[in-house]
């Protein structure tokens, strides 16, 4: 039976990582479960602790419907150390070394501009990053796709 499994990355400010997010990775907001017209809707059955919005959590899908969801929720403490589970966004794996890593780079550049931060760059292979709050995260090529082998006769 296939498992699937879901991401939850704390924060503080959750509408802020949902931009983030929906950026470096291309997903769009969750819709909320059936028969609920909307997440404030599916909110309401839940009693909330005092204090808490609609806004304190984001929900994040991957619109082809391949990839994780994300659930991203507030909480009240701060981050501390580093991830010990870490996103890997992994851009397309074909060309030259040299032309993967360009573009490893020019993604990593693209996600600065949304709001990330570049940590450090490993050996032309990857690039480590933070989002806006300092979660990890690492920009990489996918695994080069393999040629068809040659037919036998």
């Amino acid at each position: 039976m296939p498992i699937r499994i879901d991401l939850t990355l704390d924060c503080a400010d959750a509408q802020l990582l949902a931009v983030f997010w929906k950026s470096a990775l291309g997903y769009v907001d969750l819709p909320p479960p059936p028969p609920f017209a909307t997440r404030e809707e599916w909110l309401a059955q839940f009693v909330l602790p005092e204090g808490e919005t609609v806004d304190d959590g984001a929900w994040l899908c991957d619109p082809d419907g391949v990839g994780p969801h994300l659930a991203i929720l507030k909480v009240p403490e701060p981050k501390t150390a580093k991830n010990r589970l870490h996103i890997d966004v992994r851009i397309e794996g074909h060309g030259t070394p040299a032309e993967r890593w360009d573009r490893v780079r020019a993604e990593a550049a693209r996600l600065v501009a949304a709001g990330g931060s570049v940590l450090a760059e490993v050996d032309e292979h990857h690039v480590v990053m933070a989002d806006p709050e300092g979660n990890e995260f690492c920009v990489a090529a996918a695994a080069a796709p393999v040629p068809p082998a040659a037919p036998v006769r």
